[in-house]
């Protein structure tokens, strides 16, 4: 099976795919990652998951905009109880 890559992309980013995609060919996936360095997995419409090859990509970079959605999700996760009180 081949992976399908999302259309909008730009034909030299190959590093997102869906998670169905994902789970239906992960030896693809890991040749993506062999090949790109890493490979993102969305869900969604949204980065959900990341392939690394540790060789390649020993450190994960962020730009200062993931960094900060990432940080926002991971804090309205852990307090949801608490922004939802807070939203009545």
């Amino acid at each position: 099976m081949e992976v399908k890559y999302y259309e909008n992309m730009s034909m030299n980013d190959k590093k997102r795919v869906t998670i169905d995609d994902a789970r239906g060919d992960f030896d693809g996936i890991v040749t993506q990652a062999e090949e790109n360095g890493h490979v993102y997995i969305y869900e969604n419409n949204e980065p959900r998951y990341m392939v690394i090859d540790l060789e390649k990509e020993p450190q994960i970079e962020m730009s200062e905009d993931e960094k900060f959605e990432f940080v926002v999700k991971r804090l309205l996760r852990e307090h949801k109880r608490v922004f939802t009180e807070l939203a009545k």
